[in-house]
């Protein structure tokens, strides 16, 4: 067996299958995309080793678990080999008994294994090393509506690096947000997939990304990249008011009134009780494009103060050709 560093591991994990040892509630706090769970110990069982080695020592401790372990090892095996890989890369929280242990059992069977040194708190530090410098961002900005999301698709079509925030979020941003996510990942998992995406591109070329706040529904961005991201030029782009209200009614149009009136319930402080009142009074009487001319008041003004704070950082504006998209993404990549 050998040990390999973080950067070295994440290489090779783009062609070889990696191995996570730890127990299933560390898995699902976070992992590295793409790795498959093989825990040496369960959830009670690690919580057992982990109280004999603290009140008995190491030796009560490995005794504990070679009794646990043993029965379990042909299974270790047989779930590898369902990889069909003879070479595997592993890992668990700190590089140390765990995977050892698993990569000794893998390795007597004939596999060859690569250990992630540090473990899986290596792999984390790197990602945070990685986000203090990240490659050069290019960030669309854009009032609410005016179909950012919609323009990333276009550029990555245009064979442009874009990385979807919002896509790996599993959120599309604002109170609305909520109502439509279908369940959003930790916070941990998140910004693991999202270094899993910028660790997949060219380094020496522009990403572009959509201007978003630190927290996307309940997840957060890395510190690292939303500083970048706030020190990276802005391509502002516009979309008439009327086009954005139609582009919210096609999103958000379906979603039932009563998590509409939610969602307005959610805002209401910011967006004052009598507009919030008149919006909830839009949406009961079906008028939704009046309930949504009413909520982009609020939207637009927090999106006017927060851009006016950037403004030696704002190139444009692109006026959107909501009809030739391609049209639109050309006039970004193209400027100088």
């Amino acid at each position: 067996m050998k040990e390999v560093e973080a950067g070295e591991f994440l290489k090779r994990s783009q062609e070889l299958p990696v191995v996570d040892t730890r127990s299933p509630a560390e898995f699902a706090c976070g992992h590295i995309p793409g790795a498959i769970n093989v825990p040496l110990f369960d959830n009670s069982e690690r919580k057992i080793i982990g109280t004999l080695y603290k009140q008995q020592g190491q030796k009560a401790a490995i005794k504990a678990g070679l009794t646990i372990v043993g029965p379990k090892m042909a299974g270790f095996i047989e779930k590898v080999e369902a990889l069909q890989s003879q070479n595997l890369l592993i890992h668990c929280w700190r590089g140390g008994m765990r995977s050892h242990s698993m990569a000794w059992l893998l390795e007597l069977y004939g596999f060859s294994v690569g250990i992630l040194m540090g473990g899986y708190k290596a792999y984390r530090n790197a990602l945070l090393d990685y986000f203090k410098n990240p490659p050069p961002l290019r960030v669309i900005a854009g009032s609410t509506g005016s179909m950012k999301t919609v323009l990333l698709k276009k550029l990555r079509e245009m064979e442009e690096q874009v990385v979807d925030l919002e896509g790996l979020a599993n959120h599309p941003g604002s109170s609305f947000g909520n109502q439509v996510s279908t369940g959003q990942p930790t916070t941990e998992q998140f910004q693991n997939n999202l270094f899993a995406e910028f660790f997949s591109m060219d380094p020496l070329r522009r990403i572009w990304l959509e201007d978003e706040s630190f927290s996307i529904g309940k997840v957060h961005l890395v510190e690292g990249l939303y500083r970048t991201m706030q020190q990276s030029p802005h391509y502002l782009v516009l979309l008439p008011l009327e086009q954005r209200i139609a582009v919210l009614l096609q999103e958000y149009g379906q979603i039932p009134k009563a998590k509409l009136i939610q969602a307005i319930q959610g805002i209401a402080k910011k967006l004052g009780i009598a507009l919030a009142n008149q919006a909830i009074h839009s949406v009961e009487t079906g008028d939704l494009a009046k309930g949504v001319e009413i909520i982009l008041n609020y939207y637009d003004r927090a999106y006017r103060k927060g851009i006016q704070k950037k403004q030696d950082l704002v190139i444009g504006p692109f006026h959107v050709d909501a009809e030739n998209m391609e049209e639109t993404a050309k006039k970004l990549i193209n400027y100088r």
